[in-house]
């Protein structure tokens, strides 16, 4: 394969990549190598997304609005600006923080909580206290474990269970309309504004994007007042496609997926719903185990006939009229009514393809390139009878490109985010 001629910006990172990993030093591990190479490149070489693609959400802009935002917009998450900040001001001071499709889910998912406390501190006349007024026919209880159970007159299940005429009051509310993203910016663990500076390296990047969580990183200049650029899982997955048929990339991404250690879950532990249960027992799911998507699985438990991401919580707040008919939405249900709306629209989606799936000894490579062509953020791994048995991520495959070295953050972290359970910092 001709490589001489980079096809494409992220394809001259490879070709810079190739550069330093042809002088690293022979002893080195491939392992070391790669951390060698990633920790000589600056994020400013990164591939900037061009400025009016920099989606800023004002800390008054309502949550139905931040919604509608990041739907139409097709992203995950963005800053918050604080609108009480002087345009001059520092990025410090600046943004307060990124609101995510997660935040927004834990969001939704307090409001049958508030409910089932029996909206404890909600007085009559209140926001809560209305909302729960127009929302009688259902009926909220906890268990002896103290989880939130919701059920109808007629039905129950170990998961809200509600009806579609739920989300259309819910968005239709002044509670939804009026609340301020700024005003909930502290709760629901809205992501930090942990914000790179154009001077930090690849591996402080990579390491963030996987070992650490982030979805994605904006990147600022010292002193600066501006976001310069905004990295994610996806772009950086991207970049690795680009960079097919280069020596270092081949000398690792033709390894099989069993190599490197993939999928990292155990079968018995991947998260899941079958397809007969509430499409709210999937979110409270993503909630409780920290993923940010799970299978549907039919009704054998064995193989998965959908996917439902976290971002898919946008379905249930902008476009509430399409479960209108149903008493309850289950699992099957949603993905039904939403590749209906998909279609409709001609809004392309991977909601409206079938499950992508691979295998174990597959090459990392291969599911590189699948996941970058249909812009996916996970697939399912089969066996032989195509029972679903695994998962892999995103930030699975940049967790086995490079790895942390001991004390390599320092105090980077103080005041920001949690460290996870195995940090050597």
């Amino acid at each position: 394969m001709e490589t001489d001629s980079p096809r494409s910006p992220e394809a001259e990172i490879g070709h810079r990549v190739e550069d330093l990993w042809e002088v690293a030093q022979p002893q080195l591990s491939p392992s070391e190598k790669l951390n060698f190479c990633f920790e000589d490149i600056p994020v400013a070489a990164f591939p900037r997304t061009h400025p009016s693609q920099v989606i800023e959400i004002p800390s008054d802009a309502s949550l139905a609005d931040t919604v509608e935002t990041l739907s139409k917009n097709k992203i995950l998450s963005a800053p918050i600006r604080n609108v009480d900040a002087p345009e001059d001001a520092s990025w410090i001071d600046k943004y307060i923080g990124i609101v995510e499709f997660a935040g927004v889910a834990m969001w939704l998912l307090h409001q049958f909580d508030t409910l089932a406390n029996g909206m404890t501190g909600s007085a009559v006349g209140s926001p809560v206290a209305n909302l729960a007024a127009r929302l009688g026919s259902f009926t909220f209880r906890r268990t002896s474990s103290g989880r939130v159970e919701t059920t109808t007159d007629s039905e129950s299940d170990e998961a809200a269970s509600v009806g579609g005429s739920f989300f259309e009051t819910l968005t239709s509310s002044e509670f939804y309309k009026n609340t301020k993203v700024g005003d909930i910016s502290g709760s629901f663990r809205w992501a930090p504004f942990l914000a790179l500076q154009t001077s930090d390296t690849f591996l402080t990047m990579l390491l963030l994007l996987s070992k650490y969580r982030m979805k994605s990183l904006p990147v600022v200049d010292m002193g600066g007042n501006h976001i310069e650029n905004i990295i994610t899982q996806s772009s950086v997955v991207h970049m690795l496609a680009e960079c097919v048929g280069l020596p270092w990339f081949e000398s690792w991404g033709t390894k099989k997926l069993s190599e490197l250690g993939l999928p990292l879950m155990k079968p018995y532990k991947l998260v899941k719903v079958n397809e007969d249960q509430p499409v709210l027992k999937a979110f409270q799911l993503m909630r409780e185990k920290g993923v940010g998507g799970l299978p549907v699985m039919d009704t054998t438990g064995t193989k998965a006939i959908g996917n439902i991401s976290i971002r898919d919580v946008q379905y249930l707040l902008t476009a509430p009229k399409i479960y209108k008919q149903y008493r309850t939405i289950a699992a099957k249900d949603f993905l039904t009514a939403v590749r209906h709306h998909l279609q409709e629209q001609h809004e392309p989606s991977p909601l409206l393809h079938d499950v992508i799936t691979c295998k174990r000894d597959d090459a990392i490579k291969d599911i590189i390139l699948k996941l970058d062509t249909e812009k996916i953020h996970r697939i399912y791994v089969v066996d032989d009878k195509g029972d679903t048995e695994g998962v892999i991520t995103l930030r699975d495959i940049i967790s086995k490109l490079v790895h942390e070295p001991r004390h390599y953050f320092g105090d980077f972290f103080d005041g920001v985010v949690p460290l996870p359970a195995n940090s050597t910092v």
